[in-house]
């Protein structure tokens, strides 16, 4: 699989890939944990977690995760269809969408997150990294606050991906210093099946 190149740097705005739910939890749900019948212990890890995904993924497949960052467009002050907790982020705010593979090319998940344009540059100074190295780097003390799960469909993230949904994915804001920083919505693949076991849990 070749890597995609950056498309619409600080340009226009173009749709993002969002899970169309078949279910969902808040984050009461996701404090409290899910059955395991409905959700595997280890998937609940990657997905509930407040670890860095990124630095997990790389355990697992003991390959390097690479970025290819496919968009980074200005939105202005439009809520872009994202999750509630845009209203957390200033304006104008800046969308960024992003393949997580190995370097070997295999795609594990997919990323939109939304920032105050006005001051990415300081937090994403070398855009082809992941956002916890890069934010490592710099020393960046960050809170992960998980506020949403979902489990559904997307048609171009099964083309993407080359599997089938339905997939699993989440949302959360990075807090620094009290300050809420970037919003992420995440979609994992299933092909980590292959490292954590089944989504689901059989009895």
């Amino acid at each position: 699989m070749t890597a995609t190149q950056p498309l619409n740097l600080y340009t226009t705005p173009r749709s993002w890939h969002s899970l169309k739910p078949i279910w969902s939890g808040d984050k009461e749900a996701i404090q409290e944990g899910l059955p395991h019948e409905q959700l595997s212990p280890t998937w609940q890890m990657l997905l509930l977690g407040d670890g860095s995904p990124t630095h997990l993924l790389q355990l697992l497949t003991g390959e390097r995760t690479e970025v290819d960052v496919i968009d980074m467009s200005l939105i202005g002050t439009t809520d872009d269809s994202a999750p509630a907790e845009i209203k957390f982020i200033t304006e104008p705010r800046l969308r960024r969408q992003v393949w997580l593979r190995t370097a070997s090319g295999q795609r594990l998940a997919y990323a939109a997150s939304w920032w105050n344009g006005s001051n990415v540059d300081d937090y994403l100074q070398n855009r082809s990294l992941p956002v916890w190295r890069s934010l490592a780097d710099l020393h960046t003390e960050l809170y992960r606050d998980v506020r949403g799960i979902y489990y559904g469909h997307c048609p171009e993230l099964e083309t993407a991906f080359e599997q089938k949904a339905p997939f699993w994915g989440r949302h959360y804001l990075f807090w620094h210093d009290r300050q809420p920083l970037t919003l992420i919505y995440e979609v994992f693949s299933p092909y980590l099946q292959k490292y954590l076991g089944q989504m689901i849990q059989k009895n």
